[in-house]
């Protein structure tokens, strides 16, 4: 089955920016599946407001910082599933 991106169901999404990037963690659930978590790296220092996504890679220990508390949120939405 192909992928159809009207039965992906965005649930949660939180941002944080810093050091060029643009960190996305978000929840998702795809044809009412289980949820999954998707973390995604931005670049914004490109050419003015037309971000460019890259790989997410390593994170820098301001990144995880900024980004925990999104993550602990997620995990909370995500509940008893396994």
């Amino acid at each position: 089955m192909a992928y159809d991106s009207r039965l992906d169901q965005q649930l949660f999404a939180k941002s944080w920016e810093g050091g060029g990037s643009k960190l996305t963690v978000g929840v998702y659930s795809y044809n009412q599946g289980p949820k999954k978590v998707q973390i995604s790296r931005a670049l914004v220092d490109q050419e003015p407001g037309r971000p460019s996504f890259a790989k997410l890679g390593r994170l820098t220990k301001d990144e995880l910082r900024g980004i925990l508390p999104f993550l602990q949120e997620a995990l909370t939405m995500l509940g008893s599933e396994s």
